[in-house]
């Protein structure tokens, strides 16, 4: 896989990915984020979009040119599950902390949240939207404070894959 920064967190191009193999595929036609996506096959092939494993969105945040945000994460459905997503979060963030010093991102469920963990992210203690836990980079990543953000999952209504997920841990990843 090759990885690719298209655009910058001010703008970038429109991907068309496909709805059926990705969430948030009509996320990713805006032009106002600027994209990192994984690849395989040539770029020149007139397949680009096709060719897309991952992708991630990103952009600067309004109120503050020190913060960077990512917006959409999806995999495509048949690579779930290898840790694509969670790589390609790193990747894209390292190249924005050089330009913005924090890069935060919103999760709304407990498989993204250990996933963005893996990728160097902390739980800030904040939430925003629709019950999102706020994680950035760089961040301490205190043992407490990453189980007080499972907490938070625990106290909702879960299905039962994140229950049996949440079941499972109570310390970091690495650390189990």
């Amino acid at each position: 896989m090759e990885f690719e920064i298209l655009g910058d967190a001010t703008g970038g191009p429109k991907l068309r990915l496909d709805w059926q193999r990705f969430s948030y595929a009509g996320k990713f036609v805006m032009t106002n984020t600027g994209k990192g996506v994984f690849r395989t096959g040539d770029r020149e092939s007139g397949a680009f979009d096709a060719s897309i494993v991952a992708a991630v969105s990103f952009n600067e945040d309004r109120t503050d040119d020190r913060t960077a945000w990512l917006r959409y994460v999806t995999v495509r459905e048949d690579r779930r599950g290898e840790g694509i997503g969670s790589r390609l979060c790193r990747r894209v963030s390292d190249g924005l902390l050089d330009s913005y010093g924090r890069v935060r991102i919103a999760v709304n469920n407990p498989f993204a949240y250990e996933a963005l963990y893996k990728s160097g992210f902390g739980f800030t203690g904040a939430t925003t939207g629709v019950a999102e836990l706020v994680l950035e980079r760089p961040h301490d990543r205190d043992p407490e404070t990453y189980r007080s953000g499972l907490d938070r999952y625990r106290s909702r209504e879960l299905s039962a894959a994140e229950q049996t997920f949440l079941d499972g841990r109570s310390r970091p990843p690495g650390e189990r």
